[in-house]
């Protein structure tokens, strides 16, 4: 059986660790190396670098930041943000990212998606989705771009098949009325994705205890789940999460 995977994400603006709740009224955690470093510590199996303002604001990945944390992690490590053209692809993967996240470029651009496929590898290419209810969407949600600020035309669950056809390997699915709550994920949601991809599809938005990811591992079908309020704040650490998983009989590299 193979082992479901906990994510540490985090956020980062102004090069420093953020975090809000439905995408706002964020405030600032911490230096991102130093949390992730800590993190590998900790034994996450993979961490997200999403730059929250980067599309927002038009710019590029922040390469000097994304070098620095990958040199304290040993692990896949995945990077998000302002990532809008091959050679942004190529320069975030020369300092030392494993996976790149397209989210609102992607939405602009989907060819991004195909072209980033052929020349680096299906595994290499990773969708954000960032999907909020939206009952006059055929899936009942809908996506939205430029983190989580403008609503599009897209209906969660087709963009999400349309992109894998595309050649996106993987699939980072943030319930934007989930985000941040710590009142659990959005299992529907979930579940409706996983069910629609024959590719990983990594759960975010919501996790506060570890009954959280137990409960969209398994109902809601995600190989993966991504955390970040429940272990930035220190309530737990990646071991008390992964040995509630366990003891739940969740499969998890101990």
């Amino acid at each position: 059986m193979l082992k479901k995977r906990i994510v540490i994400c985090l956020d980062v603006k102004d090069r420093r660790t953020t975090k809000g709740i439905k995408f706002q009224n964020n405030v600032d955690i911490g230096d991102p190396v130093e949390m992730a470093a800590e993190y590998y510590r900790q034994g996450v199996d993979e961490i997200v670098f999403y730059d929250i303002m980067a599309s927002a604001r038009g710019r590029g990945p922040i390469l000097d930041l994304i070098a620095r944390v990958a040199s304290q992690v040993f692990i896949p490590f995945c990077v998000g943000g302002g990532i809008a053209t091959l050679d942004d692809i190529r320069s975030t993967i020369l300092a030392g990212a494993e996976k790149i996240s397209l989210n609102s470029q992607a939405v602009k651009n989907p060819r991004l998606i195909t072209d980033g496929t052929r020349i680096f590898g299906s595994q290499c290419i990773v969708l954000g989705i960032d999907a909020k209810r939206d009952s006059a969407m055929p899936s009942g949600y809908c996506v939205f771009i430029n983190g989580g600020r403008v609503p599009t035309e897209l209906d969660a669950r087709e963009w999400a098949v349309r992109a894998v056809e595309l050649g996106a390997g993987e699939i980072v699915l943030n319930s934007i009325d989930a985000d941040g709550t710590q009142n659990g994920y959005e299992i529907a949601l979930t579940k409706l994705i996983s069910r629609a991809v024959p590719v990983p599809v990594v759960a975010s938005g919501g996790g506060g205890i570890p009954a959280h990811l137990a409960e969209v591992l398994s109902a809601g079908e995600a190989d993966a789940a991504l955390v970040a309020t429940m272990t930035h704040s220190g309530a737990y650490t990646v071991a008390d999460i992964k040995a509630e998983l366990a003891a739940s009989g969740i499969p998890v590299r101990l």
